[in-house]
């Protein structure tokens, strides 16, 4: 079945980096854009960066360009989330997602938690 297992989150003093890892499975990984959401306490679910099917043309939230890079590995079925700089107001629940328009194929994991607090 079709997993998508998000590791490499917790607590982090600002200004501090965590690596965010995204391991799928179940389906063929390459023909999927990949992307990391994060959901804070009371607020919505937002995208905060994704990558096409072969690693290009990453696109990132205003708020995080220059701290966060996204990368992926389509030999090893993984996505990444470097995240520097971290502030306070990056504390969220980070989420992987696996989407596919052709056939609207859209999958998440379960989330990461990501605290950032001195």
């Amino acid at each position: 079945q079709v997993q998508l297992v998000e590791s490499g989150g917790g607590l982090v003093q600002p200004g501090g980096s965590l690596r965010l890892s995204c391991a799928a499975s179940g389906f063929t990984f390459s023909t999927y854009a990949m992307s990391w959401y994060r959901q804070a306490p009371g607020k919505e679910r937002e995208l905060v960066a994704r990558v096409t099917r072969f690693g290009g043309s990453p696109n990132y939230k205003d708020s995080v360009k220059g701290r966060f890079t996204i990368s992926r590995d389509n030999a090893k079925n993984t996505v990444y989330l470097q995240m520097n700089s971290l502030k306070p107001e990056d504390t969220a629940v980070y989420y992987c997602n696996a989407k596919r328009t052709v056939d609207n194929r859209d999958y998440w994991g379960k989330g990461t938690l990501v605290t950032v607090s001195s």
